[in-house]
């Protein structure tokens, strides 16, 4: 975790249980339920010392997986991004997508909301994306300012 008024960015992070390690057996259903409490909670702990917690979830179409997928595979200096896996992981989209609703219906919360991010265009997702966490510390930093001294001595991350 950062360390007071710092930033950090985790990629797929601990969210694992409740999709790869569901959908592919590697934990047992009450695991990959318990887990929901778990991260609201952890999450609730991290507002809660006043870290700023933002999760996205950027979402293509299928048929934009697959247009991404071909790219790579004939881009020579992009082809060690696509594996045999990922191809065997694009036959289970109904399942990951089934996973993928659930999670955000139960772990997006006021402290720790999930924004969904239209991922078509790399250029919009990118945008979203930035505007989104400005505007979030925007408004941390208000917040701390009307708040006084305590709050100041929060982390800021």
């Amino acid at each position: 975790m950062p360390k007071a008024g710092h930033i950090a960015v985790f990629d797929r992070t601990w969210y694992g249980r409740v999709m790869v390690e569901r959908i592919e057996g590697f934990c047992t259903e009450e695991e990959w339920r318990r887990a929901y409490r778990e991260l609201n909670e952890m999450e609730a702990h991290m507002a809660g010392f006043g870290a700023v917690v933002l999760k996205f979830w950027l979402h293509i179409d299928k048929e934009e997986q697959e247009k991404r997928f071909r790219e790579r595979m004939e881009d020579p200096d992009k082809q060690w991004k696509i594996t045999e896996e990922d191809w065997r992981n694009r036959d289970k989209w109904e399942q990951y997508e089934e996973a993928v609703n659930e999670m955000l219906i139960r772990t997006s919360t006021m402290y720790a909301p999930w924004i969904v991010v239209e991922g078509n265009s790399k250029y919009y997702a990118r945008v979203k994306v930035l505007e989104t966490v400005a505007d979030a510390l925007e408004e941390k930093i208000r917040q701390v300012k009307k708040g006084g001294k305590k709050e100041e001595r929060k982390s800021l991350s």
